[in-house]
């Protein structure tokens, strides 16, 4: 496993994508510590833009005494106030709410928010890549090595799946079910990405079921579970890890894609439902960029990183791109 982790790191496309990768969670982990805001609470104006330059300015001006504040009005629009019977407004010298990345159409800060939908996203993200590649590899390994019935049965199981666009199947199951939550969201969209995965794994055992360390290992009467797990599991390692990495990258694009169309959870922030919040108040044609581009820039930096990642371990361990 060191051997394998040491080899993995060589590449510096592998090295850059993991980099990155850890820049971010450790941003989605600190950040919170600093700001400890409810990402849903609705502690601001409608669309406000970034404030930091405001922020700045404005709370160097706290100190300033009610006083100081009065004489900002201007004299002669206080005597014409005053001949209506009306009085003239102080200007609002007090602290404000920092909004780094301004607020949405609810008046929540963006900045809590993408923090807040960039672990969801994440967590939903790990959820399927794990559900899908567990899936596909158990499968491909029993197609792969038992051959026969079973193998025509799971292959025939792995092409419909593969024919039947899994957005559809994605979009029908999510619309059925009555909770939509990030395990639930994860769960269904793990279930419908693992026929890649399985036909793969399915390719790669049956090449290696007649190799000689296996019918070794089928000679000196050992188990079945024994023979794939150490004897065929092994070879295919490095084909996993990258399968599992690019599950987890589509899972985060699948969960944004059910988002974007109404149909992600709903009792959380997530990148995908932040950007359907952005579309449905028609945030893009107003000028709002802050309330979508960050999403945007976000989901593009993992799955950059991801596959970053996955095509420094193809070019390690693919004979024919390292020859």
């Amino acid at each position: 496993m060191g051997h394998f982790i040491k080899v993995m790191f060589k590449s510096g496309k592998f090295t850059f994508g993991f980099t990155l990768i850890v820049l971010i969670l450790l941003f989605i982990t600190i950040y919170p510590m600093l700001d400890k805001r409810d990402p849903l609470e609705m502690g601001g104006g409608l669309y406000e833009r970034p404030n930091v330059k405001e922020y700045i300015q404005r709370n160097r001006e706290v100190g300033k005494s009610a006083a100081a504040a009065e004489e900002s009005v201007d004299e002669a629009m206080a005597d014409l106030m005053a001949s209506f019977g009306l009085t003239a407004i102080i200007r609002d010298t007090g602290p404000i709410q920092l909004h780094i990345l301004g607020t949405d159409n609810f008046g929540r800060d963006m900045m809590a928010q993408l923090v807040a939908g960039t672990k969801s996203s994440l967590f939903i993200g790990l959820v399927s890549g794990t559900i899908a590649t567990l899936m596909g590899l158990t499968m491909g390994l029993l197609a792969g090595y038992l051959g026969g019935g079973l193998d025509n049965f799971l292959s025939s199981l792995t092409n419909i799946f593969i024919v039947i666009p899994s957005i559809v199947i994605l979009i029908l199951i999510s619309v059925s079910i009555t909770s939509t939550t990030s395990v639930s969201i994860g769960i269904i969209i793990g279930l419908t990405s693992w026929p890649w995965t399985a036909r793969s794994v399915r390719a790669q055992t049956t090449s290696l079921r007649n190799r000689d360390h296996v019918n070794l290992s089928k000679l000196s009467g050992h188990s079945m579970p024994r023979i794939i797990i150490k004897d065929i599991l092994p070879y295919i390692a490095s084909y996993v890890v990258m399968a599992f990495i690019l599950q987890v990258a589509s899972g985060i694009l699948a969960e944004a894609t059910l988002s974007m169309l109404g149909l992600g959870p709903r009792n959380m922030a997530t990148l995908g439902l932040m950007m359907y919040w952005a579309g449905s108040f028609n945030a893009l044609f107003n000028g709002n960029w802050w309330a979508f581009f960050p999403m945007v820039v976000m989901i593009s930096l993992i799955t950059f990183s991801l596959n970053l990642m996955n095509s420094g371990l193809d070019q390690i361990f693919n004979p024919q791109i390292r020859s």
